[in-house]
């Protein structure tokens, strides 16, 4: 199994200050794990919001993604050196490929070959994919071999728990890492989970990201304020019981938020 920290803060759609201050905030409130992308356009202000917070970077655990116009074997590699020059590290943790993007003309192969190099030269400790259904897992661990892939990265929340998929993965040893956990907030309006956190006075917010934790998976929720960054880090010492977890496998819906075309996969 990977060594990724199961508890890390998101970047998805910040910019500028906006993600100066939360990466800040994180870092300083007890984040160690940062994730980012090449398509997020903030690589540079993560880098320096790291470099400003004086963490030691041993300390910290860096993720980056792909994107797919780099997923050329020319391109991946001086895309990831790119990457790390924003960043202002000399590697990341983790590189992921970003999204499976089946129609974009370069073959699974080659680019899960292209990442496996970015790792044999040091660029990163550790590859990935994010946003792969069974078979495509299947076929990116044929090219680069088995217990390479450290994590998927993929949509999960109450809302969509992907079973099919997150007992393939946690088969094959490979680290399940949800996003969006909380459904871009539509599962903190959710009546079942207001009670579950109402029992163990916590937040909503709470509850979502201690069911995904304790099935095993690595979170990384963003948020711009202090305060929601440090109150979901206390989900780490949310222990929900069995009733409270056999409540919320009944919220699922299949409600899934992002499945962009050309990119996504056909999913499980």
């Amino acid at each position: 199994m990977s060594n990724i920290p199961s508890f890390g803060v998101g970047t998805f759609r910040l910019k500028g200050q906006a993600v100066l201050d939360s990466v800040r905030n994180a870092l300083d409130v007890g984040y160690r794990a940062v994730d980012t992308a090449q398509i997020y356009g903030n690589e540079a202000e993560v880098g320096q919001a790291v470099a400003a917070s004086g963490v030691p970077r041993s300390d910290l655990f860096v993720t980056t993604k792909i994107w797919t116009e780099n997923y050329a074997r020319s391109k991946l590699v001086p895309s990831l050196q790119e990457s790390l020059k924003k960043l202002r590290t000399d590697y990341v943790d983790l590189t992921l490929i970003h999204w499976p993007a089946p129609g974009n003309g370069v073959e699974l192969s080659e680019y899960m070959e292209a990442l496996a190099e970015a790792k044999a030269q040091g660029l990163t400790r550790q590859i990935g994919i994010s946003n792969f259904n069974i078979e495509l897992t299947k076929q990116a661990m044929a090219a680069v071999g088995q217990g390479e892939i450290a994590t998927n990265q993929i949509e999960l929340s109450p809302y969509l728990q992907s079973r099919k998929l997150t007992a393939f993965l946690k088969e094959q040893g490979i680290t399940v890492t949800s996003y969006m956990t909380l459904a871009y907030g539509k599962v903190l309006q959710d009546p079942v989970l207001a009670q579950i956190a109402e029992k163990h006075q916590s937040t909503v917010a709470q509850v979502a990201l201690a069911w995904a934790l304790q099935l095993g998976y690595v979170v990384i929720p963003s948020s711009t304020k202090r305060e929601n960054l440090a109150s979901n880090l206390l989900a780490r010492g949310l222990k929900l019981d069995m009733d409270d977890m056999a409540r919320i496998a009944g919220l699922e819906r299949n409600g899934r938020e992002v499945s962009p075309d050309g990119l996504a996969p056909v999913w499980d």
